[in-house]
């Protein structure tokens, strides 16, 4: 109320000072120019202006009204394109998050064409079209996403590669990223795309070939890395070893295999395991052996001890009492007792063979274990213990086989 009174009071003193002024002297405005000619007094005049200011202002706030009023009823309106654009792009994300392709495409595609930077547009549109199985009109929205953002030709191609996979077309795709390879040759996104898709496609060689780079770049973990460069030449000793069906030629391409490995690399247990298993299946017991000895001598690998027992030396009592001699450090690892055990068969004592069976399924109940023990005893005339393990032998392989998970079913 306080604001108020001093509100009217300011209103009733400049009035007051106004009608003083006027009072004390009207004044007088000429205004010639040629034949016109206008004369009146300032007061008169200055309300005029104030009249011819209204009426301006007036004009142009009806103006405004009517335009506003046109905008929101003519549906061609800048207004009205603007908010279907709007609504085309919300529906459009809703639908692609949802899995509502048909429409997500619609929705996205109007949007695209409408927006400024319509990239990701193109790129949802072209995702839906994909899983809908449009792959010429997948193909077709990149482009036009490429025609109207040049400068966005390495997203647009790395979105291309990931639809080109997820439609089953790894050629199409490893063609895709080895272009943007060549023209990006640093960039992480297209290394990782690259790395993923040669893993997929067991493409183990190009793999190897493409690990300098990860590295360099640091595109992975150091322990990823190190997992995956184990994992490639491991996948590649094995692979050098099925190329050829001779297996003598077969051996020589696993040896170069092998000697392509660093140092370091014939160290590691997991490469030296691959390339012991590869001369086990070709045959080259003698030299398997002696890998896996040399190996084991530097540093005890359960892995490599349970492979021990499945190779024939030039020796078979040394190559028991060396296995023996692992013994006394690791008497309670299951792989080192069955593999004791088979070492006890390949020099037919069948005593020393049943206890370190049974010690290996004390520790452990293995499918392997119970195999071997179950073969034992039928030739000792068991029949019904041997029976048992076999049928023990064959619920542990059905467990495992349960506990793995399904393969996941590759899209044409």
């Amino acid at each position: 109320m306080r604001r108020l009174y001093v509100i009217v009071f300011l209103v009733v003193a400049a009035a007051a000072a106004l009608g003083l002024a006027i009072a004390e002297h009207s004044g007088y405005v000429l205004v010639a120019y040629k034949t016109f000619r206008y004369e009146s007094s300032l007061w008169a005049t200055l309300a005029l202006g104030a009249v011819l200011w209204l009426v301006i202002w007036g004009i142009k706030s009806l103006v405004e009204l009517v335009m506003a009023s046109s905008g929101v009823v003519n549906p061609w309106s800048r207004r009205n394109r603007s908010r279907r654009v709007q609504v085309a792009i919300e529906h459009g994300q809703l639908d692609l998050a949802e899995g509502r392709w048909a429409s997500a495409q619609r929705h996205l595609h109007r949007a695209a064409e409408a927006e400024r930077q319509p990239l990701l547009y193109y790129l949802g549109a072209a995702r839906a079209a994909n899983e809908l199985g449009n792959y010429e009109e997948s193909d077709n929205l990149l482009e036009r996403a490429l025609e109207r953002q040049p400068q966005a030709e390495l997203a647009i191609a790395l979105n291309h590669a990931q639809l080109q996979t997820d439609r089953g077309d790894t050629e199409g795709a490893l063609a895709t990223l080895q272009a943007m390879r060549e023209r990006h040759p640093h960039n992480a996104q297209t290394l990782r795309q690259l790395q993923r898709l040669l893993q997929q496609r067991g493409d183990w060689s190009a793999l190897i070939r493409l690990l300098p780079e990860l590295r360099k770049d640091k595109i992975l973990p150091a322990a990823e890395l190190a997992e995956l460069e184990r994992r490639a030449w491991g996948a590649n000793l094995s692979l050098a070893a099925q190329r050829e069906d001779d297996g003598a030629v077969g051996q020589q391409s696993l040896e170069r295999a092998w000697q392509q490995l660093t140092s370091a690399q014939r160290h590691e247990p997991q490469l030296v395991l691959a390339y012991a298993e590869q001369l086990r299946q070709l045959g080259a017991h003698v030299e398997a052996e002696e890998v896996l000895r040399t190996a084991l001598k530097r540093g005890y690998d359960s892995h490599l001890a349970r492979l021990y027992g499945l190779v024939r030396g030039n020796d078979p009592i040394r190559q028991l009492q060396t296995a023996e001699g692992w013994l006394k450090d690791h008497p309670a690892d299951p792989g080192l007792l069955l593999t004791l055990g088979r070492l006890c068969l390949q020099n037919s004592l069948w005593g020393k063979a049943r206890d370190y069976l049974e010690s290996s399924l004390r520790v452990q109940r293995n499918p392997e274990a119970c195999a071997e023990l179950a073969r034992l005893l039928a030739q000792m005339g068991d029949t019904e213990r041997s029976n048992q393990l076999f049928q023990e032998g064959l619920g542990l392989l059905d467990e495992r086989l349960l506990a793995a998970p399904l393969p996941v079913p590759v899209r044409a």
